[in-house]
């Protein structure tokens, strides 16, 4: 390839390749699956970090900056930005069946007259960072790790997962995965942090990190979490698809799940210490601070916030419930696997779009079972006609299997999981108008109801 020279870092210096980079990307991330800033333009983009991982291959930290956006108060603007993880492939000629993967082509700057895409679609690209966790060591700020306790075989081919989410996950062999996360901040990533740990108390429920990668510039930071992969698996939020559309109820299932869902409760209490969150007045002014900021970005949503706001008010006369502890904290039919007759709970990641310090913080239990019944919601609402007894009894089973292993039985906390059930059905409303509008009726429906009938 006689232009990659130009590709060492150490002659380009960090700067200059933006000078090619910079329109290309400008354009390509904002119709990213896992870009953040969809409903913000982007104003500056900024390289943080730039290492080459072979010829012809860069790792990138890009920040991308956009233009001030209003506080939930109102009134005050403030700046808004995000750093991204990139790959970038740069060759004469792609081959054809990498289009997909194509960025651009550079104009000016150090790769003027080369191609640019996103290697990470590249099964070369794929193969060699398996290589760099399969042995261990340091390349620049780059820092890669592995488990000496399970061997990593060498020749897994690699395939791209085309599930919708925010990040990009990789299988090699049908015997691993591997989570690419691009939206980076600073610290441990919890989908690191909490298996690990989870692993330490024996929990089986959640499968065990092998290998993972990190950053320490411009700041320590995760990159990527390689787990053992389950084939035969399938996801809960396909299965229970399946079961509506054979109408079949999922009663069983979802008891078997809410027992799963104790077990890792359980195991995290065990795992981290506990602490305080803060009582019902702080959660309440939490909920109804994200409540404001929602109805300023989604109009819909207004003329329902005075009945939602007694949902969070009565936070503040509710009792406590549960002790604050660890979570999994976007717990859904989609972040459940189940093998055989067993459930597994996966991605810790947490609501990427929350700071990384609040997803690694204590939050009540509750707040992951709203988010599964929730879950059962969505599923109902993808069948015609729609079937609300069918998510009635899904919820009732999986609290009903959830008391069985935590002893306290979530329908008896009303206030407290109305309470997280409508700041979940918030947050869906806000991520629905921005990433999905089509799906926006799912959620102003539990709006309606929550904000009109109290739950």
């Amino acid at each position: 390839m006689p232009k990659t020279a130009s590709l060492d870092p150490s002659s380009t210096g960090i700067a200059q390749p933006m000078a090619s980079l910079g329109e290309l990307l400008r354009e390509w991330l904002p119709r990213q699956r896992w870009f953040a800033g969809k409903d913000r333009p982007v104003t500056d983009l900024r390289l943080l970090s730039m290492t080459e991982l072979y010829p012809g291959c860069l790792h990138l930290l890009v920040q991308a900056d956009h233009a001030p956006v209003p506080t939930p108060g109102g009134g005050t603007l403030t700046p808004g930005g995000d750093c991204y993880q990139l790959l970038i492939g740069v060759q004469e000629h792609l081959s054809p069946r990498l289009g997909r993967a194509l960025i651009g082509r550079a104009d000016s700057g150090p790769f003027a007259g080369l191609t640019v895409y996103d290697a990470l679609l590249d099964p070369r690209s794929a193969h060699l960072l398996l290589e760099r966790m399969r042995h261990p060591g340091t390349l620049g700020p780059l820092h890669f790790h592995s488990d000496p306790a399970v061997p990593l075989p060498s020749g897994l081919a690699p395939r791209l997962l085309d599930a919708e989410q925010s990040n990009t996950s990789l299988v090699y062999g049908d015997a691993f995965i591997l989570k690419v996360f691009r939206r980076i901040q600073p610290g441990v990533n919890p989908d690191l942090e909490v298996p690990v740990a989870l692993a330490g108390q024996g929990c089986g429920r959640v499968p065990a990190p092998v290998a993972w990668f990190r950053t320490t510039q411009p700041q320590e930071a995760t990159l990527g979490v390689l787990q053992p992969f389950l084939p035969d698996a399938s996801d809960g939020w396909t299965l229970a698809l399946h079961a509506l559309s054979r109408g079949e109820d999922f009663m069983a299932e979802a008891h078997d799940l809410g027992r799963a869902t104790a077990d890792v409760h359980l195991a995290l209490a065990a795992a981290f210490p506990g602490g305080d969150p803060g009582g019902g007045g702080a959660m309440a002014t939490a909920m109804t601070e994200r409540l404001e900021a929602a109805a300023l970005a989604v109009p819909a949503l207004r003329p329902f916030v005075p009945g939602l706001r007694t949902a969070f008010a009565a936070l503040v006369a509710c009792d406590s419930g549960p002790s604050a502890q660890r979570i999994h904290g976007d717990l859904h039919l989609g972040q459940v696997l189940r093998a055989g007759r067993e459930w597994f709970v996966i991605d810790f990641e947490g609501e990427p779009s929350r700071p990384l310090a609040e997803r690694r913080s204590v939050h009540s239990p509750v707040r992951d079972i709203a988010g599964m019944l929730r879950s059962f919601d969505y599923a109902a609402r993808q069948r015609r006609p729609w079937r609300p007894e069918w998510a009635r009894r899904c919820r009732e089973a999986y609290c009903a299997g959830y008391a069985v292993r935590a002893g306290w039985d979530p329908r008896k906390k009303h206030a407290l999981l109305r309470a997280y059930e409508t700041d979940r059905a918030v947050y869906e409303v806000l991520y629905e108008a921005r990433h999905r509008p089509a799906w926006l009726p799912v959620p102003m429906a539990a709006i309606e109801r929550l904000a009109v009938r109290g739950g």
